[in-house]
């Protein structure tokens, strides 16, 4: 699903260079549920940007499901990235104007998806986290777990390959944020590749390994083998 080589970023002014990715090796398979760790600055949330084409790296090879997707232009890189790749944010990132229902339909909007396919993927989408009875609300009238759930099922509308969740419950309390990690280890446990930022090292063992990010390199992995060769069977 996810090969990068060598992978760099650096952001550049007129006066200071600033080095987020130092050169990151990763390899990551279709169907594994992977943490990302490591202290504020160190590089987390670039890799991720990258990882979902939001940004393209200063050098280095990103492989994206056996393309090389390096050097793609913006319009590519959204074209690309469009219903194959889903994304969970710390702060929901929900449309305060539209509806939770609206919210969740958007990405098969872009997508350009019949209206009977939309409503039935939405309405899927919207079972999944039990979140049917909400859809006609608007993100604020929901609490903050709620609008998390809603931002899952908007991730998981298209059916994407990939989930990048950048602290998905970091605006959280502990009872929410278990619902939402339950929610993202179901997703996985049905096949979706989950590449999850965070802080928290009770939320990283939903996961099979975890990767340790310090100044913009990989500078450990741990892999629970037992856990995923269960999850793998």
């Amino acid at each position: 699903m996810i090969q990068t080589e060598n992978l760099q970023k650096a952001y550049r002014t007129d006066e200071v260079e600033t080095i987020a990715l130092a050169g990151v090796d990763l390899s990551i398979e279709d169907g594994e549920f992977v943490s990302v760790m490591g202290p504020s600055g160190c590089g987390k949330s670039t890799l991720l940007n990258l990882l979902g084409l939001l940004d393209t790296p200063t050098a280095g090879i990103y492989q994206f499901d056996r393309e090389n997707v390096s050097g793609l232009s913006e319009r590519q890189r959204a074209k690309r990235r469009k219903g194959a790749i889903g994304f969970v944010f710390q702060s929901f990132n929900l449309i305060d104007e539209l509806t939770v229902y609206e919210n969740v339909e958007l990405p098969l909007l872009y997508l350009g998806t019949d209206r009977k396919t939309s409503k039935q993927k939405v309405e899927a989408a919207l079972d999944r986290v039990k979140m049917t009875h909400r859809r006609g609300h608007f993100p604020q009238q929901l609490s903050g777990g709620q609008q998390q759930r809603v931002a899952v099922a908007r991730a998981v509308v298209a059916d994407p390959k990939l989930i990048l969740a950048d602290e998905p419950t970091g605006n959280l309390d502990s009872t929410n944020g278990t619902q939402v990690m339950n929610l993202l280890r179901d997703l996985n446990e049905a096949g979706t590749t989950i590449v999850m930022v965070t802080h928290s090292p009770a939320d990283a063992e939903y996961s099979a390994r975890t990767i340790h990010l310090f100044d913009g390199k990989v500078v450990s992995e741990n892999f629970i083998a037992q856990e995923y060769a269960a999850h793998t069977a």
